[in-house]
């Protein structure tokens, strides 16, 4: 006999508070309170976002911007979201957000590489979010694709800023000057 709607139990909402006293060494992240497990990456991916994030790292420390950080690190943009994006920037002005290790707030801009596994959630729910929360770049990373999009806010919404796939380049809105050729970082 079917339970009915009213007789199931609630899932339970998971918030920052929980999520620190998680007692395990797997990385997770809290998607609107749901706990979600996040897998080892694979060797390409972090082949990748080691890449981008030497390219990255090299054009704003020249340039005095602030600081790139690579995951596991713990971005808290509410109580029920904190997410670990693979690359973030934070710009001197957001550094003023970082406490206990920890940004508290949107990152200027924060990239994520797309597995098979992640993909509806990089593209789809981490778009809404990161949205929603105002991190005023995002790039999804395409290893499969050999693509990269740069989406940029715009009044509260992200528009297509940039997109390069097999060949070609992305530049950023945020970080001024800073390109990068999609054949550098995907081989």
């Amino acid at each position: 006999m079917a339970v009915a709607v009213k007789d199931r139990p609630k899932e339970k909402v998971w918030t920052y508070e929980d999520y620190l006293r998680l007692e395990d060494d797997k990385r997770y992240e809290v998607l609107n309170g749901r706990l979600v497990e996040m897998p080892a990456p694979s060797f390409e991916h972090q082949k990748v976002s080691g890449l981008i994030e030497f390219l990255l790292r090299g054009f704003v420390y020249k340039n005095k911007l602030g600081e790139i950080v690579d995951a596991p690190f713990d971005v808290i943009l509410s109580e029920t979201v904190v997410v670990q994006p693979d690359i973030v920037f934070i710009s001197n002005e957001g550094l003023k957000n970082i406490k206990s290790g920890r940004l508290f707030g949107p990152p200027d801009l924060a990239v994520e590489i797309v597995s098979p596994s992640s993909y509806a959630r990089d593209r789809y729910e981490k778009f809404s979010l990161y949205e929603r929360f105002g991190i005023k770049e995002y790039w999804i990373v395409y290893p499969e694709y050999r693509a990269i999009e740069v989406w940029c806010l715009k009044d509260g919404k992200y528009v297509l800023h940039s997109v390069a796939a097999e060949k070609g380049e992305v530049g950023s809105c945020v970080i001024k000057g800073f390109k990068l050729k999609v054949e550098e970082v995907i081989k």
